[in-house]
């Protein structure tokens, strides 16, 4: 059988669609075929000879895309979901899956409805790092899993991003920003979870852009910068978090998980791969585990590329809607147990999406 292909319209030319037009282009069974902007000029400017610029509507309409990709920011992701599902397309895009639960809710309601997929990041959790994690403790390596934590600490985007507002307003802080990465690499884990208990705090009340031709310009702080508290799994296992644009450096380790017979240390889940590594009841000290999982040299748009796979052969995609939901669910349920001070239950659950084998390929596995 020759090799079928996914016909993919981006949404949202701005810096992040660099990187996935890059890896796209690598990866088997999709095709970009057009981009789309609000500024036309932007989407000229990464236009090719094989890559059209259109208008959103016109991408929307194109009878050649199959997938809209949507990188635009957090505030528009559920409005140009909507636009695309409305015109018949299935949709993958950036995380967080709509500013908040609300506005996700319907859209995984009218895909289900119209016989459509939602397909979200991070899918990072698809690369070796995650994968391997995954298969050391569905293994037994660790024995039972109990406990966890997961620490993501930087002084503030602004340091290096030439727009940095959207951070720092409704739909940003660090939760919403790199919270999907770790939640979705702890779900993919340990399961889905079912209580938060959170506190929030601010250091400031204004920033000031660093780097490009706006720097120097202040501007306000519309969302907790320090969050920290605990995950209970429907596992029992319990997560303790830390989320912050308030640290300036730290040592602290991106994701450990602890078992009854051992720990294992998981890499930055907002990368594909790095050093899995395991302690063990027998063996006391820190030892590098072989790759046991997930997709070899992945890059962003893997997820779009396993979607499209699973489109063509009817099978479930693993950086599904239902998943980002949950995912988005926790988050801000998380926020919301800092705000209002009291635990809060996740009334949401999701499947854990198939593992992805050693060796596999996003068109195969």
């Amino acid at each position: 059988m020759g090799e079928q292909v996914t016909r993919v319209g981006i949404v949202g030319t701005g810096v992040i669609s660099g990187t996935y037009l890059d890896h796209l282009a690598k990866l088997p069974g999709v095709e970009v075929v057009a981009v789309a902007d609000l500024d036309l000029s932007r989407a000229q400017a990464v236009a090719t000879d094989s890559i059209r610029a259109l208008s959103p509507d016109e991408l929307y309409a194109a009878d050649d895309v199959d997938i809209v990709l949507n990188l635009t920011i957090p505030a528009a992701h559920a409005a140009v979901h909507q636009a695309a599902l409305a015109a018949g397309k299935h949709v993958y895009g950036e995380k967080p899956l709509a500013m908040d639960r609300a506005e996700a809710e319907p859209l995984l309601k009218y895909a289900a409805a119209n016989d459509l997929r939602i397909g979200c990041a991070p899918d990072t959790v698809l690369g070796t790092g995650t994968q391997t994690a995954r298969a050391v403790i569905d293994r037994g390596d660790i024995g039972t899993p109990h406990a966890a934590t997961a620490f993501m600490v930087t002084p503030g985007h602004e340091l290096w991003h030439p727009a940095p507002e959207f951070y720092y307003q409704p739909g940003g802080g660090p939760v919403l920003d790199m919270g999907p990465y770790y939640v979705t690499s702890l779900v993919t884990l340990l399961g889905p979870v079912r209580r938060v208990t959170a506190r929030a705090g601010k250091s400031k009340q204004e920033r000031m852009i660093h780097t490009g031709p706006r720097a120097g310009t202040v501007f306000p702080v519309e969302v907790p910068t320090h969050l920290t508290g605990v995950l209970e799994h429907e596992s029992g296992a319990l997560t303790t978090v830390l989320m912050s644009f308030d640290v300036w450096a730290g040592r602290l380790p991106r994701i450990e998980v602890h078992g009854t017979d051992g720990s294992l240390s998981v890499p930055d889940p907002n990368g594909f791969d790095g050093p899995v590594e395991l302690v063990t009841a027998a063996q006391r000290e820190w030892t590098e585990v072989p790759t046991a999982g997930g997709y070899a040299g992945a890059g962003r748009g893997v997820g779009v590329a396993d979607m499209a796979r699973a489109l063509r052969n009817g099978e479930p995609h693993r950086a599904n809607g239902e998943l980002a939901y949950h995912v988005l669910d926790v988050l801000e349920s998380f926020i919301d147990s800092a705000v209002q001070d009291q635990p809060l239950d996740v009334t949401s659950t999701v499947t854990r999406p198939a593992a992805v084998p050693l060796g596999a390929t996003p068109d195969t596995a």
